[in-house]
């Protein structure tokens, strides 16, 4: 909720948004700590870390609170979702709802549909993604989803155009600026992203592909094992004062 605020209070002191619009967006917003308070919710939106086991136990435990009708979604970038729907007495009404990040400013919405999804629940969910002006796009419950099977080994060839000496860092990324009119190069991508996501989305694509465009260079892992993690640890590819 702080991080909620501040964001707000930066977007009302750069007049994006009035003070009132703030109060207003604060107003909608409620805060708890206990599931139980999902009870009446017709759309719950998990957005835990990365690990399958714990997702699991969220959706077996929403399951059992949510009404039979509530859609149960998942914000993940990779895993799949029909392990997730499979623990539910309803999986017709799973499937995944993935953001970008920052949310507030992506227009990007990932609807990801398993075999088990319902269209009912799929047009329900683009309606509520279109509600939040976002452009929905549909994907099918593979590794990766659509955005992230084709960025990974973008990324991780910049990677290993670094480990082999092709060219320094800022060559590479200015390379792609330039060139390619992207706004950032790889490299300062993936510190922003966070070295040690790209890595966890490597390896789960690989493991579940075995495709070795997307196994994980040596390099990658070995700045994740020193804990040089990109922006939010000050130290990646680049350093960040």
């Amino acid at each position: 909720m702080a991080s909620i605020d501040s964001v707000l209070t930066r977007n009302v002191e750069k007049e994006r948004i009035t003070q009132q619009d703030k109060d207003a967006i604060l107003s909608r917003i409620k805060g708890t700590t206990n599931t139980k308070d999902f009870s009446d919710c017709d759309l719950v939106i998990e957005a835990a870390i990365e690990n399958l086991d714990l997702k699991k136990k969220i959706f077996t435990e929403l399951d059992k609170i949510c009404s039979p009708q509530a859609i149960l979604a998942s914000n993940t970038s990779c895993m799949s979702i029909i392990d997730m729907a499979t623990v539910t007495g309803r999986p017709d009404k799973v499937l995944g709802l993935h953001f970008f990040n920052p949310v507030q400013v992506m227009k990007l919405l990932e609807i990801v549909k398993t075999i088990a999804t319902s269209d009912e629940t799929v047009k329900t969910c683009r309606t509520f993604g279109e509600s939040l002006e976002k452009s929905v796009v549909l994907a099918q419950d593979t590794p990766g989803f659509i955005v992230n099977r084709l960025m990974t080994p973008f990324l991780l060839n910049a990677i290993r155009m670094l480990e082999a000496g092709v060219a320094t860092r800022e060559d590479i990324d200015t390379g792609i600026k330039l060139g390619l009119n992207h706004p950032m190069g790889p490299l300062t991508l993936t510190d922003l992203i966070g070295l040690d996501t790209i890595y966890f989305v490597a390896n789960s694509i690989y493991d579940e592909s075995k495709d070795p465009q997307y196994a994980s260079p040596i390099l990658l892992r070995k700045m994740v094992t020193a804990g040089w993690l990109g922006r939010k640890t000050r130290k990646g590819f680049y350093e960040y004062k």
